[in-house]
């Protein structure tokens, strides 16, 4: 019987997956690893290999005898060593379709929750205080706007789907779409960063976490933003340097952020970030689901028993062929 370890997970029970990996008489052995030590004794028999959140390293991979597959819950995969895997010939899956609407969703909640400046009246209004809780200049309307998109993906295209009835002016920056793409979206295509951050009133990621990505919006890229914008993320907590982007916040040249991802995460309880009002914080859950997590877990399950069948796999990531 194939061996089918879960390194980690937020699901429980894992029925769903136990369901599905009997089609091929699969034995779960679910565990929640944090570090490369836990799961190196773990991953040795293992035939397939789903994972969250743990650390798939190189050194891991190393260890494999039997894996034949490698899932991700998710979409990205920067968690996984993706050549290391290429190299022993271990296709990495992700599931490209999870969570795009809700993410968009949160992307929009995010961006009119910060420029109709929801969280600090709510505040006001439980402190017993009516009125403007902000200067009125913080009160902002979408379709006096831009907004800047960095990333054409599934999720940066159901954002734009969202904005357009706002009449906000929206542009998009994605080096690897063709511009007449973006502008049948309804966006103009900016050609690059340095041409789309001075621009933007809002700039919002939809970007994967690569090693050519990561930090992208350091202390000169946030320094090139618009005075009095404000940064979306719900992508990657590692695209932004945080303590830039804390500088940005204090100096003022950052009017304000919303982040569903920071780095570090669990954001720590005495960060400067969460002392800031114009800060709107949620703990990675942009996804979340009752649909979404039904997808994801059915996907990544279905995955495993389409490799151990011998079948093609639909949505390999590092390039092996099956």
């Amino acid at each position: 019987m194939p061996k089918v370890l879960v390194t980690d997970h937020t699901f429980d029970p894992l029925d769903i997956e136990q369901r599905i990996l009997a089609q091929v008489g699969g034995v779960l052995i679910v565990h929640q690893c944090k570090s490369v030590a836990q799961l190196l004794p773990l991953v040795a028999d293992a035939d397939a290999v789903i994972t969250q959140f743990s650390p798939v390293t190189a050194e891991v991979i190393t260890v494999m005898k039997n894996a034949r597959v490698i899932v991700r819950y998710g979409i990205g995969v920067d968690n996984v060593d993706l050549q290391a895997a290429k190299e022993r010939g271990i296709p990495v899956c992700n599931v490209p379709e999870y969570c795009i609407n809700e993410v968009a969703d949160h992307t929009l909640a995010f961006i009119l929750a910060a420029t109709r400046q929801v969280v600090p009246h709510c505040l006001r209004v439980r402190n017993g205080q009516w009125g403007l809780a902000t200067p009125l200049t913080e009160m902002k309307t979408l379709r006096d706007l831009t907004v800047g998109v960095v990333g054409f993906g599934r999720i940066g295209r159901e954002v734009i789907r969202r904005l357009v009835p706002f009449r906000a002016a929206l542009r998009v920056f994605d080096p690897a779409v063709n511009p007449k793409e973006i502008e049948a979206a309804g966006a103009a295509a900016a050609t690059s960063l340095d041409e789309l951050l001075p621009q933007s009133d809002i700039l919002t990621l939809h970007c994967p976490s690569t090693a050519q990505t990561r930090r992208t919006f350091n202390e000169q890229r946030i320094r090139a933003m618009k005075r009095g914008s404000i940064l979306i993320n719900l992508s990657r907590g590692d695209l932004v340097d945080t303590g830039a982007l804390v500088s940005a916040l204090q100096s003022g040249h950052l009017a304000g952020a919303a982040l569903d991802v920071c780095d570090p995460e669990p954001i720590p309880a005495d960060h400067p970030l969460l002392r800031m009002s114009n800060v709107i914080v949620s703990p990675h859950i942009a996804s979340a689901s009752v649909r979404a997590a039904r997808t994801l877990r059915e996907t990544a399950a279905g995955l495993v028993v389409k490799r151990l069948r011998g079948e093609p796999l639909p949505s390999v990531v590092n390039g092996v062929a099956t």
